[in-house]
Parts: structure tokens; sequence; C-alpha cells
């Protein structure tokens, strides 16, 4: 038996602001499956053999377009952006020029405003059964970002159970871009519980503290702190720590440094009661841990089951968040005409 029901594409067919919406299908020969949508350009399933042979789903998500409508959680598996993560009182500066974003997480704009990418419907291309693009071109002033910015995300399912997910963007005007996948991941099975017990390595020697707002403040060691996981260890180890960081962001909110080449994973996770372990690797300079700490349980996953706090975790990799207003951090600032490009891969095995 296997650990998972299978989705069925005629609940992902609707039509949004004029554009249909659909389900997508990504497969490799070892039997890993890939399930997408182009609305969010997010992932929906992934389909992992475990270590009994069945097929678990260890991505969140819903089993309707509408369901993702709907729900509390509206990052689930999507392409995060015009910028990925906070931007501090919704504003920015470029060439003297100041740009007013939503404000819809306190007071900073969050993960590209109240209509991001997450909310649009992107164009697609499918190749065989291993690739598929999607692009969307966000105009001038939408969210309140400068420039008309072309964007195209390419997921590809390769034979050794990786995806691969390339980003590429260029725009006509001065703008800052940050874009990043927000998949919810549980390698016991979506739906299965909390991630708490499941073993994380971060190998980073630095994370970003935040204040009240969650905006960074300053760069910290992680040694001897709660935020240390270059020895992997459960994910519930120390996350009840009596840490100020940790209190108000109930759990893991936080932005790792990375200083790893993409050929070397910048995190690592595994599940004992499945033998899953997943490696993330990355071009981007920042890995941002979340575990689901806002999670509200009004959210009805694929499997039937509530989505409490902690039902799973994020690796978002990703520049820095409030880049923008913090100019000793690596540039998100995109230059009419110039190009951007980044690569992230999340990569599945059995742990031997």
């Amino acid at each position: 038996m296997t650990k998972y029901q299978s989705l069925i594409p005629k609940y992902f067919e609707g039509i949004i602001e004029g554009k249909n919406t659909h389900l997508l299908l990504l497969k490799n020969e070892g039997g890993m499956q890939v399930l997408l949508t182009d609305y969010g350009a997010r992932i929906v399933s992934i389909l992992v053999p475990d270590n009994k042979g069945n097929l678990v789903d260890v991505a969140l998500g819903f089993d309707s377009i509408q369901g993702y409508l709907e729900s509390d959680e509206k990052y689930h598996g999507c392409t995060a952006g015009r910028f990925a993560n906070r931007i501090a009182n919704g504003k920015f500066e470029i060439n003297g020029n100041q740009y007013t974003l939503p404000q819809n997480n306190g007071i900073n704009c969050l993960h590209g405003g109240i209509s991001g990418f997450h909310d649009k419907v992107w164009d697609r291309r499918v190749t065989y059964q291993s690739h598929v693009e999607f692009y969307y071109v966000s105009k001038d002033g939408e969210e309140g970002f400068p420039g008309n910015i072309k964007v195209m995300v390419s997921y590809t399912l390769t034979r050794n159970n990786e995806i691969v997910i390339k980003y590429h963007a260029q725009s006509d005007a001065d703008t800052h871009v940050n874009l990043t996948n927000h998949t919810y991941f549980n390698l016991d099975g979506e739906g299965s519980g909390d991630v708490l017990q499941q073993v994380l390595q971060i190998n980073s020697d630095e994370v970003l503290f935040v204040d009240e707002n969650q905006i960074p403040n300053a760069i910290v060691p992680v040694e001897g702190t709660p935020f240390d996981f270059r020895t992997p260890k459960k994910i519930a180890q120390d996350i009840t720590e009596n840490d100020e960081q940790l209190i108000s962001a109930k759990g893991y909110d936080h932005c790792y440094v990375n200083n790893k080449p993409i050929s070397q994973p910048c995190a690592t996770v595994y599940s004992k009661n499945t033998g899953i372990q997943l490696d993330v690797f990355t071009t981007e300079p920042g890995v941002q841990l979340y575990t689901g700490n806002w999670m509200t349980g009004n959210d009805i996953g694929k499997r039937g089951n509530k989505y409490l706090p902690y039902a799973g975790f994020c690796l978002e990799t990703q520049h820095f968040p409030d880049s923008p207003n913090q100019g000793e951090f690596p540039s998100t600032l995109l230059k009419a005409g110039a190009q951007f490009d980044s690569e992230t891969h999340f990569k599945f095995s059995i742990k031997k």
C-alpha cells in the first residue's frame, strides 16, 4: 500500500483572473513523482519511496485549487516573490526614489505583498515528464515594486530523485528581487503529525537574529545557542529553550548564512520513521528555517488531517530578509537589463 491518495486533476482545473489552472505531473524511472500547479508555480506533492518501497508524500498541500484559495496559509509549495521574506515597514529606496509596498505581515511586506507571485497563475511549458517551466510577467508598480520584470521558474526531476529548481529574471528598470520555493516538508509524510522528531543539520556558523518585527538586526555565531545545527539534532531538541528569539517567533523562523557552494549541502534532514533524507543545495547566500510555528489547525491537508503548528518545516533558499534596507547584506538589486539567476536542489534518498 502507498501512503498517499492520488490527486484528481479535474479538482485543479479552474479559472483565476481569466487564466486556467492545471495539475502537472513529473516522474522518473525510480518511481518518484512531483505534482505541481501553475497557480503560484507551486509544488503540490512530492512522492518519494521510503525504506520499505512505499511512496510517501513529503510535501504539505491541498487536493484542489479551491483548497489553496481558501487556506489560512497561502504559501504552501509556492514560488514566493517578487521579494521573498520580509521588507521592513514595506518600504525601500532606489536611486533616491522611495517605494511603498503592502504591509501584510504586521508593518512588514511579506513574500511580495498581498497578491505576490504565490497568487498568480503562471504560463507553463512542459517538456516530457521530467521538466516544466513557469513564466510570469510582473508589471511595473505591481504590489508597489518598480519595473516590468519577466520571471521564469523551472522544475526538473532527475533520475536520482533530485528536484532542480532554477530561477531567472530580467527587468526593464532597477528593482529588487528575491525568489524562493516555500514548500513545507514532512519526511514522515504529509499530515502525519509534527516534524519535531526529524533530525536536522544546517551547515552554517552564523544566523540572523531579528527584532520584535522579525527584521534582522544582527548576524550572530550559532555556537552556544539553540540555533546551532552544525551537528545533526532533532528539531525539537532546543525549540522550547528560554530564548527570546525562539519565544517571539514561537519556534524557528530565521535565516542562516550559507557559505557552501552548490556542490555541498547547506542543510540535511532525516526521518527515522521512513528513512527518507532530504539534502538541500543552493547558490543563494541564505536559507530560512521555518518550522510552521504559526499554523492554525484550520487548514485540512490532502489526507484529511489538520495542519497544526510544526506540521511541516521550510528550508527557503534566498537572499537575506530586508536586504533592500540593509546595505551590508548581499544585494538584491536587479539593475535594468541585467539578469538574475539562482538555483536550488532538493535531493531525496534513503539513509543507509
